[in-house]
């Protein structure tokens, strides 16, 4: 409990208007937060709440998740608009409700079918109130339910919303519920892309912002931390290397200080993405940047 208030201290903040605006700490600065990407699926299944609770049983600061909707109107967590990759059944999310859902088996980080079943993010939200920080992945997409479920659970406070299209383009269609959670912009640079074109963004000081970018201008991202620095966390995800230049989790097995360390000793990272939450856990922990 007093380490989920400590990080939300940290990260929740909104240049905005919220009910409870706060500013982004610079102790993070000097602390290096962990998001496990689809829970620890590597171990468990994608998406599961068994992955979901072996991230809070290590101590690991965020987990993202995907939802999803049913035919019969529930969100699910679901990465692909089909179940076939995932589980042992086949056709789009949206064919089946949730009664033939929850009859669906999961499949491990090898392909296995397994005993776990495919939770309602009601169930995870449930399940992680008060113990560790949730990026809803395509939350943005499903909105309103999102934040009915948000708000029936307690847990408002815990949720990421990101997306790629303006706060203001969001706030218009979505409301002020928008303006109670914490947003994250997610900064896609491409060959052409130059501070100033980004800087509309950037001068926002959202509480965070994901950085992706397939091949490293390095002259830029310093830009980008310089810009962001004592105000906002960057987010980073080294989870393959057209996400972040190839400084991704699979290079980090064999040179961890030049990769994971290189995001953040050089590029500022504060927040990053991983597939290999224990790995990380370990490597930060070595170098006194995580509790």
């Amino acid at each position: 409990m007093k380490k989920i208030y400590f990080i939300l201290t940290l990260i929740l903040c909104h240049s905005l208007t919220m009910a409870q605006p706060s500013k982004v700490s610079s102790q993070l600065s000097s602390k290096v937060s962990i998001a496990s990407h689809r829970g620890d699926w590597r171990n468990y299944a994608d998406n599961s709440l068994e992955g979901i609770e072996s991230c809070i049983r290590m101590n690991i600061d965020l987990v993202e998740i995907d939802v999803a909707k049913t035919k019969d109107g529930h969100l699910v967590l679901m990465h692909d608009r089909k179940v076939d990759r995932t589980t042992n059944g086949k056709g789009l999310v949206s064919d089946f409700t949730l009664e033939e859902i929850k009859q669906l088996r999961l499949k491990n980080g090898l392909g296995r079918v397994t005993d776990f079943q495919i939770p309602t993010l009601e169930e995870v939200l449930q399940a992680v109130k008060d113990k560790i920080i949730v990026n809803i992945d395509k939350g943005d997409a499903y909105f309103d339910d999102v934040y009915r479920i948000l708000e029936t659970t307690g847990t408002i406070n815990q949720a990421i919303i990101k997306s790629n299209k303006p706060y203001a383009q969001l706030r218009e269609h979505y409301g002020e519920n928008l303006d109670r959670m914490t947003f994250m912009p997610v900064v896609q640079l491409k060959k052409e892309t130059t501070i100033d074109s980004i800087s509309a963004v950037l001068d926002k000081k959202y509480p965070m912002y994901e950085i992706c970018f397939e091949e490293e201008n390095k002259a830029l991202l310093l830009q980008i931390k310089e810009k962001l620095q004592g105000a906002s966390v960057i987010w980073i995800n080294p989870l393959w290397d057209s996400l972040c230049g190839s400084y991704s989790d699979d290079r980090a097995l064999q040179d961890p200080d030049g990769t994971w360390g290189y995001l953040i000793d050089e590029l500022g990272a504060g927040i990053l993405q991983t597939d290999r939450p224990a790995l990380m856990l370990e490597y930060l922990k070595k170098r006194n940047l995580h509790d």
